[in-house]
C-alpha cells in the first residue's frame, strides 16, 4: 500500500518480517545478523542500516559492514554515542540520517545508523526496537566469537592484558536507582589494575584492584583476586567473608604476590555504602557538586596477600556510610592521581575530583565523564601511561533523578 506517495509495509507484514529476523539470529554468524537486519530495514521502507561499535579506547566508532571509521568527539554519530540520545541529520538527496545509541543495558556499545526517506512515529519505534535487538544480539555473539572484538582493536594486546580483559565485566551497569561505570588504561598494555561490578535486585557490588608489578604475574594476581571475589559473592558472602576468600586464594596460590583493593556494596534501597579498604587509595565522596574532604578516609590496613589467613589474624574492617540521594563515590588507582607530565607535575586529586564535578553540573552522563577523564589523563602524560590508571564512579539515584539535578 502507499501513503502520501510513500511505500508503507502493512503492520502485519512488518511484524512477520521482524519475527523472521529474530528467528534468523540463532542461525546466523555475527556479520550475517547485521546483513539480515539491513534486509529487514529495506523491506519495511528504511534505507541502509549500519552498526558502528566503539573501539577499545572509546575514541572511534568502527563500522562492522563497511563504511568510514568515525571519530567519537567530532561527528554526529559520536554525539549520539556521547549524549546517549538520538541524533538526526541530512543523509543526502531526499534522505534523513538517523543515529541511535547502541546499548547493552546501561553499557554504551556504539551507534546504529539508519538512512530513511521519512521519519514518523511508527518508523521511529521500529528503529528503536531494531537498535535494542541488535544490541542484544551483538552482546550474545561476542561472548563466543572474535569477530566484533577484532574490529574494535587498533592493535594487538599483550598476553597479560588479554588475560585480564577476559575477566572484565561491561564498563557500565545499573538501573534507575544507581549506576556503576569504569574505565582503565593503558587499554592494550594493562599491568595489574582491574575492576568488577555486579548488580542484584537491591545491591550494587563493586571491586577495584591494583596488583603489584606490571608483568604476567600481575595480571594473574588481579585475575585470581577477581575470581575469589566473584566466587564468594555468588555464594552469598558478606564483605568480611569475601575479602577473606580473596586473601586465602592469593596466599594459597600466589604467596609471593600482593595487591591493594577496595570491595564495596551499595544498598540501592537505603543508600548504605559499605566498603573494605585493603591499602588502597580511599574512596572520594562527591555530594551536592563538591568534594567532601576526607569523608571516607579510614585507618590503613595491609594489602591482600601479606596478611595471610592464620589463627589470630583479625578480619578486614568493613566501614559504612549512609549516602544521600544523588551522591557519587569515586574509586581509583594511584596511576590516576600520580599521572605526571614531562615536568613532573601530577594530575592530582583536586583536578581529578573537579573534572567529575564540572561534568555532573553540565548534565553529562557518568560513562561519558569517565571516558573524557581518562583521555585527559592520557593527554596530561603526553600520550603515554607510566602506570595503570583505573577509575570507577558509583551514583545513587533512588528515585531515578540524576545527581546533578539535586
Amino acid at each position: 500500500m502507499e501513503e502520501d506517495g510513500e511505500a508503507v509495509t502493512p503492520s502485519g507484514e512488518s511484524e512477520r518480517l521482524f519475527q523472521d529476523l529474530v528467528r534468523s539470529v540463532h542461525e546466523s554468524d555475527p556479520i550475517e545478523v547485521l546483513e539480515a537486519a539491513d534486509r529487514y530495514g529495506t523491506a519495511i521502507g528504511l534505507g541502509k542500516i549500519t552498526v558502528h561499535l566503539v573501539d577499545l579506547q572509546q575514541r572511534l566508532l568502527v563500522p562492522l559492514t563497511g563504511g568510514p571509521i568515525l571519530d567519537v568527539d567530532s561527528t554526529v554519530a559520536g554525539e549520539a554515542f556521547r549524549s546517549d540520545t538520538l541524533r538526526l541529520g541530512e543523509g543526502g538527496a531526499e534522505a534523513l540520517s538517523l543515529w541511535l545509541p547502541l546499548k547493552d543495558g546501561a553499557d554504551r556499545m556504539g551507534a546504529l545508523h539508519i538512512r530513511t526517506s521519512y521519519l514518523d512515529e511508527p518508523t521511529l519505534r521500529r528503529c528503536q526496537t531494531l537498535a535494542a535487538l541488535l544490541a542484544l544480539v551483538i552482546t550474545s555473539k561476542r561472548a563466543y566469537s572474535d569477530t566484533y572484538v577484532r574490529r574494535t582493536r587498533a592493535r594487538n594486546v599483550q598476553l597479560r592484558t588479554e588475560m585480564l580483559r577476559a575477566f572484565l565485566p561491561p564498563r557500565t551497569l545499573g538501573t534507575r536507582r544507581g549506576i556503576s561505570t569504569a574505565v582503565l588504561e593503558p587499554a592494550y598494555e594493562l599491568g595489574g589494575d582491574a575492576f568488577d561490578h555486579s548488580i542484584t535486585r537491591n545491591t550494587l557490588h563493586a571491586v577495584i584492584l591494583d596488583a603489584m608489578g606490571h608483568d604476567l604475574a600481575s595480571g594473574l594476581t588481579a585475575s585470581v583476586a577477581m575470581a575469589g571475589a566473584r566466587s564468594a559473592r555468588r555464594n552469598g558472602a558478606d564483605l568480611t567473608e569475601l575479602t577473606a576468600n580473596v586473601e586465602r586464594a592469593l596466599v594459597t596460590w600466589l604467596p609471593e604476590r600482593f595487591c591493594t583493593a577496595i570491595f564495596a556494596t551499595l544498598d540501592l534501597s537505603t543508600g548504605l555504602f559499605s566498603w573494605a579498604n585493603c591499602a588502597h587509595p580511599a574512596p572520594l565522596l562527591i555530594r551536592r557538586q563538591r568534594l567532601v574532604e576526607g569523608a571516607m578516609e579510614r585507618a590503613a590496613e595491609l594489602p591482600l596477600g601479606l596478611d595471610g589467613i592464620v589463627p589470630g589474624t583479625s578480619p578486614r574492617t568493613v566501614h559504612e556510610m549512609a549516602l544521600e540521594p544523588g551522591d557519587q563515590v569515586l574509586l581509583y588507582t594511584d596511576g590516576v592521581t600520580e599521572a605526571h607530565d614531562s615536568e613532573g607535575r601530577m594530575f592530582g586529586l583536586e583536578r581529578f575530583a573537579e573534572f567529575v564535578i564540572r561534568a555532573a553540573s553540565a548534565d553529562e552522563p557518568a560513562p561519558e565523564t569517565l571516558r573524557r577523564l581518562i583521555h585527559a589523563i592520557h593527554d596530561h602524560q603526553r600520550g603515554s601511561f607510566t602506570d595503570d590508571a583505573t577509575i570507577m564512579l558509583l551514583e545513587w539515584t533512588p528515585d531515578g533523578v540524576e545527581p546533578h539535578h539535586r
